[in-house]
């Protein structure tokens, strides 16, 4: 039976790459069907993503990985290669703002979004409403102490065996080690076109600046706030009788609309960093 599966690569840029993968495939009768790649000039580097199909069950894939290690020790790559049906777990944290969350649990819901969300995390007991309604477990969390806050989210993200946790507008600054630990696994967005506006009250800076387009940024998270690989913007014209409130609302479609096309271009590995910026496969 065929199976779709993803091989996502980059590695230093030589002659023969493309060939040789390509040749791979062939030999182990997969066929492609979506092919994606890209060159950086100014690093030289080579970055590649195949939707193959192929007969990928686990004994199958197990074997094909195996020998494609081979070549990819021979090119210096780094790689991965999947299942295009896999499902990661998704981890939904939010404050107080539940457009994020309610946009993001819609898409679960009806298969926009292929992924599951075993859980989600809040320090506003509010918005375990939205979450019961989409029946997924809700765990608030007291930030009176915050390191003992982020130890219990952490102990979550462990137990829910998260792969990707997803501030859909979480309002707290995460820790060194919980950025480090889960790098390029941590998304937020970000009510503001990065990078102009970081940090507090961005549609209030853009008003005060007079700014004609506004925007959202969807990117991985860092010890550096709001300075993590940008995934994905989308922007909106304004003009200037646009209050900043005016902002906040028109504002809230870049950020769900960002943080939507953000979210699945992740999840269906389209998504390679590479140094402080990303290579995004649409």
């Amino acid at each position: 039976m065929k199976h779709t599966a993803r091989l996502v690569i980059d590695c230093p840029d030589q002659v023969g790459l493309v060939a040789a993968v390509s040749e791979f495939l062939a030999a182990n009768r997969a066929n492609i069907l979506e092919a994606s790649h890209h060159t950086d000039t100014h690093i030289n580097r080579f970055f590649m993503r195949h939707e193959i199909e192929a007969d990928t069950d686990e004994a199958s894939i197990y074997s094909l990985r195996q020998s494609f290690s081979k070549l990819a020790q021979k090119f210096e790559m780094n790689w991965s290669l999947s299942h295009s049906n896999e499902k990661q777990n998704l981890a939904l944290l939010a404050s107080h703002e539940s457009h994020c969350l309610n946009d993001v649990l819609h898409r679960w819901h009806t298969g926009e979004l292929q992924c599951n969300i075993p859980c989600v995390i809040s320090n506003h007991p509010s918005m375990e409403q939205y979450a019961t309604w989409y029946k997924v477990p809700f765990h608030f969390i007291d930030f009176s102490d915050k390191t003992r806050a982020f130890n219990e989210i952490d102990n979550l993200l462990e137990h829910y065996h998260i792969d990707l946790a997803v501030l859909a507008r979480f309002m707290q600054i995460l820790p060194t080690d919980l950025c480090d630990k889960y790098a390029h696994r941590i998304i937020n967005i970000h009510h503001s076109f990065l990078p102009s506006f970081a940090g507090a009250k961005p549609y209030q800076q853009a008003y005060d600046r007079g700014v004609k387009l506004i925007g959202a940024t969807c990117h991985y998270v860092t010890p550096d706030l709001d300075e993590g690989p940008i995934i994905e913007q989308e922007v909106m014209r304004i003009s200037h009788s646009d209050s900043a409130q005016d902002m906040v609302r028109k504002g809230k479609r870049c950020e769900i609309n960002a943080l939507a096309n953000g979210i699945r271009y992740h999840l269906e590995k389209r998504v390679i960093v590479c140094q402080s910026k990303t290579i995004v496969f649409d």
